[in-house]
C-alpha cells in the first residue's frame, strides 16, 4: 500500500477478547453475529469468491471422478462466512474441513453445507497441532482458505505457520485486515453496524495487527514453485493468494 493512509502504522499484535470467550457466552454469540456485519462492510464474500474462482483448479464438478475437491478453512469461527462463499461459488462435491480451537459451528450450518453438495467436518484443535500432523503428498489440500485469522500471530509464529501450511496445500487464500489509517478509522465506526463492546474493541486491535505491502509474501516460505500475489482488496482488506505449480526443487 502506498500513500499517507498506509503510513506510520507499525504492526502491533494484541490479544482479542473474542478469542478468550467460550462459544456459548452471549458476548461471543453477539460478536460472531457482528463479524458477519463486518464482513459485509469489508466485502469479504465477494473478494473470496473471486479469489477462489481465479485459482488454476478444475471446477469441482469437472474433477468429481478424481474425488471431491479438498478445502480447509483455518479459524472458521461459526462457519457461516464460508457458507455464504460456498453458495456463491456453486462448487460441489467438496470435502471441507472447518478448523478452529472452539466448537462454534452449529449443526444447522453443517446441514446447509451438505445441501450444497459439500461434506463438512469440524476439527476442533489448535492450528499448529493440525499443521504439524503427519501428511503424505496425496493428502494435501487443494485449497486452504482463511479470513481475519493470520493477524493474530506474531511474525515468528506466523512464519512458522505459513511454512507448515505451504507443505499441506496446493493453494492458499488469506483475507486479512489492511493496516491503514482508512481501515483504522473504519474500525472505530463498527458500532454504527450495531456491534457489541467485544467487537468494537477487537476491530481496532485487528487493524493494528493487520498487513500491508508484501509483509505476508516476505513470511511465506522462500522456495521456488510458488506463484504469489499480495495486494489490497476492498477499502479495508488485504489479500494473499499463493499457488503451488509443482515445479519447485
Amino acid at each position: 500500500m502506498s500513500g499517507g493512509l498506509a503510513l506510520a502504522l507499525p504492526r502491533r499484535v494484541a490479544p482479542e477478547a473474542l478469542d478468550d470467550l467460550l462459544p456459548d457466552d452471549p458476548r461471543a454469540r453477539g460478536a460472531r453475529r457482528d463479524l458477519l456485519r463486518v464482513h459485509r462492510a469489508m466485502g469479504t464474500r465477494g473478494i473470496l469468491v473471486r479469489a477462489l474462482r481465479a485459482l488454476p483448479l478444475a471446477a469441482p464438478r469437472e474433477r468429481a471422478r478424481d474425488g471431491p475437491l479438498r478445502l480447509v478453512e483455518l479459524g472458521c469461527g461459526d462457519g457461516r462466512l464460508l457458507l455464504r462463499v460456498a453458495r456463491s461459488l456453486g462448487w460441489g462435491p467438496v470435502s471441507l474441513t472447518l478448523l478452529d480451537r472452539q466448537a462454534a459451528v452449529e449443526a444447522s450450518t453443517l446441514e446447509a453445507y451438505r445441501a450444497l453438495g459439500w461434506e463438512p467436518r469440524l476439527e476442533v484443535t489448535d492450528v499448529f497441532d493440525w499443521a504439524r500432523a503427519p501428511i503424505d503428498a496425496e493428502a494435501r489440500a487443494d485449497v486452504v482458505v482463511t479470513s481475519l485469522f493470520l493477524h493474530h500471530f506474531e511474525p515468528r509464529s506466523l512464519e512458522t505457520l505459513l511454512a507448515l501450511v505451504a507443505a499441506r496445500t496446493n493453494a492458499f487464500v488469506a483475507y486479512e485486515p489492511r493496516r491503514s489509517r482508512l481501515a483504522l478509522a473504519g474500525s472505530h465506526l463498527v458500532g454504527a453496524l450495531g456491534a457489541n463492546a467485544v467487537t468494537r474493541a477487537d476491530a481496532v486491535l485487528s487493524v493494528h495487527a493487520g498487513f500491508r505491502g508484501d509483509e505476508l509474501t516476505t513470511l511465506w516460505p522462500h522456495a521456488s514453485g510458488w506463484s504469489i500475489e499480495e495486494r489490497g482488496a476492498g477499502p479495508f482488506g488485504h489479500l494473499l493468494c499463493a499457488v503451488w505449480s509443482g515445479d519447485g526443487g
